[in-house]
């Protein structure tokens, strides 16, 4: 059964060192953070840690698999996110974290990904890990489906406890999960559909309608034996799911340039040229997409409509963000939609953002994530 931090008393946290594994891989531009949401998330977890005498070495990742990047450069600016002082601690300091906690109760272990031990979950790794720690808590919902040291072996050795973001994560995913079939609309979009097909059919009977926008709908075109052009297609999965239920775009934007300087112009849904590309949904889908929305009581969002990061291909996905505002129960959630609609402004104006980009969809997909197993989320 899983345990939550908020049930040990505090005065149980008190001098414990605890080993909290956190989720800051941000988008980072010239040394900046450029997003701060699943940073700021992961606050309220760390303040009660450290609110109860805790000393806490917070373990995370930056980059895929394995990876050499650094916390280094962006250590000043996440400790003025988190409001706190913090020491980045090389991994040939691991062994000495007592000498730094009495300078710090809060530190941060550089880039866990920088040893290949991590992404193989390897026991002996978060054996070292775990090593003269109290606790091990974990607030990083986003990593939960990876099957990795800091996430899953590690609970092997230290008494386990999820945070307040893990909590409601679950917690919202699940609601959204199990609301009315019949007034709940799912909208997929984004780039991966061998992340969003397995979603799509979880919710066939769960869904009343199923909204499919962004480059994932090109692979549907090209499944009826439309030419996409130069599209981006997922080639080697194979879609095997016909419903009345999936809705695809009626028109969409065309332009032969991804950055926008040559504009773009509206097409019905037809064969394109070689060098064209899908880059958004057309205004008629817009508007059909956001009528079905607004009529739901429940709206799931995972993946922009179109390459949002770009203003001329930006309409379709900031249409549908508005129209998702207005639902009652409205749960969004992935990287570029988070980028997006934080761009918009509008990343307080929905029920519940999901730090979650696979993880989220590996859940919506009912899948079991190795990372809320080791919990015993599932027990």
């Amino acid at each position: 059964m899983i345990k939550y931090i908020n049930e040990p008393k505090k005065e149980e946290l008190d001098g414990k060192k605890i080993l909290l594994r956190v989720d800051f891989d941000v988008p980072i531009i010239a040394g900046k953070i450029t997003e701060d949401f699943r940073i700021k998330a992961q606050k309220e977890t760390i303040d009660h840690l450290i609110g109860a005498g805790a000393r806490v070495l917070m373990v995370g990742h930056l980059g895929h698999e394995v990876s050499d990047a650094s916390f280094y450069p962006i250590i000043e600016e996440l400790g003025e996110i988190l409001g706190q002082t913090l020491t980045l601690v090389p991994h040939s300091e691991l062994n000495e974290v007592n000498k730094l906690f009495k300078a710090s109760p809060l530190l941060l272990l550089d880039n866990i990904r920088q040893d290949s031990r991590e992404v193989n979950n390897d026991e002996g790794f978060a054996r070292e890990l775990a090593e003269g720690f109290d606790y091990y808590v974990n607030d990083a919902f986003a990593v939960m489906h990876r099957n990795h040291a800091s996430v899953v072996a590690i609970t092997k050795y230290l008494p386990s406890y999820a945070g307040f973001l893990i909590k409601k994560e679950t917690e919202n995913l699940l609601q959204a999960l199990e609301a009315p079939a019949g007034d709940k609309i799912l909208v997929l979009g984004g780039a991966k559909i061998s992340t969003k097909l397995p979603v799509i059919k979880n919710f066939l009977d769960k869904a009343e309608k199923i909204l499919i926008g962004g480059a994932i709908a090109n692979n549907f075109f090209k499944a009826q034996g439309i030419n996409v052009g130069a599209s981006l297609i997922d080639s080697e999965t194979i879609l095997d799911i016909k419903s009345d239920k999936l809705i695809l775009p009626e028109d969409l934007m065309i332009s032969d340039d991804r950055t926008g300087q040559s504009g773009a112009e509206l097409y019905p849904v037809k064969d394109i040229v070689s060098n064209q590309l899908i880059l958004d949904i057309g205004q008629e889908t817009a508007k059909h997409f956001a009528e079905i929305i607004r009529e739901a009581k429940t709206v799931i969002w995972n993946g922009p409509m179109g390459l949002s990061e770009i203003d001329t291909f930006a309409e379709g996905t900031r249409l549908i963000a508005k129209a998702v505002v207005s639902v009652g129960r409205s749960i969004v959630g992935g990287g570029d939609t988070i980028a997006a609609i934080d761009k918009l402004g509008l990343l307080d104006s929905y029920k519940f953002v999901s730090t979650g980009g696979g993880a989220m969809l590996e859940f919506l997909a009912g899948n079991k994530l190795p990372g809320l197993e080791a919990l015993g989320y599932y027990g």
